[in-house]
């Protein structure tokens, strides 16, 4: 167990959905940083999501969201910060040289952005029947993907030579973009990238959803 969780705290409550990438991402960083957590899987398809009482951790109503002894926190981003930054086991998930730290907050800013509009809409379509637009998720995908790929040529991981937040942020949705329709054979460096970081020892996957017909 991480040494900075105190033994007198309650595992931290992780509101989610189970095959949602935002929230994966935050048990993927909850499982590196090896913190006792449970998670509260919302019934979303019947609004829990947008319940009095969940809109009071997290008024947005979205998920994930945690209350880590009380303290509530929503946005995967936000929440992966915190988990490092609070329970930071002397690792460098969020380096501290200027240069390296930008970075890292250049790949947040992806994961909220492009990989939001490209490799996530796309399988919010094809998994969840969201009324988006497929073809420029895909075409999104498609060009995001170009420049990731050319970005782990001469790199592991893509902040550098060593797995940070940046990988923690982006990984679950190139993970499953097949599931959104865009194959990752053509992608090389990428699979190699995700198979560096499901090597870490405290790797947890997210559950594999049905690939769509071609």
């Amino acid at each position: 167990m991480n040494p900075k969780f105190s033994a007198s705290n309650t595992p931290i409550k992780l509101y989610r959905n189970p095959i949602s990438g935002h929230c994966h991402k935050v048990e993927l960083m909850l499982a590196f940083l090896d913190i006792p957590y449970k998670t509260v899987d919302l019934d979303m398809a019947n609004g829990a999501h947008k319940a009095p009482d969940y809109l009071k951790i997290n008024p947005f109503g979205q998920v994930p969201a945690i209350d880590d002894n009380g303290v509530t926190l929503a946005d995967s981003n936000a929440i992966i910060t915190y988990l490092n930054q609070q329970y930071n086991d002397g690792y460098e998930w969020y380096p501290s040289a200027p240069l390296a730290a930008a970075e890292v907050q250049r790949w947040l800013s992806v994961a909220a952005g492009e990989i939001a509009y490209g490799p996530c809409a796309a399988r919010l379509v094809k998994v969840f029947g969201a009324n988006l637009d497929y073809e420029l998720a895909k075409q999104k995908t498609v060009a995001l993907f170009a420049i990731i790929e050319a970005t782990l040529t001469d790199k592991d991981f893509l902040a550098g030579k060593a797995i940070t937040l940046a990988d923690v942020a982006a990984y679950s949705y190139i993970s499953h973009a097949p599931e959104g329709g865009v194959s990752l054979v053509p992608y090389p460096a990428i699979q190699a990238w995700l198979n560096r970081i499901e090597a870490h020892p405290r790797f947890i996957g997210m559950a594999r959803s049905p690939l769509p017909d071609a």
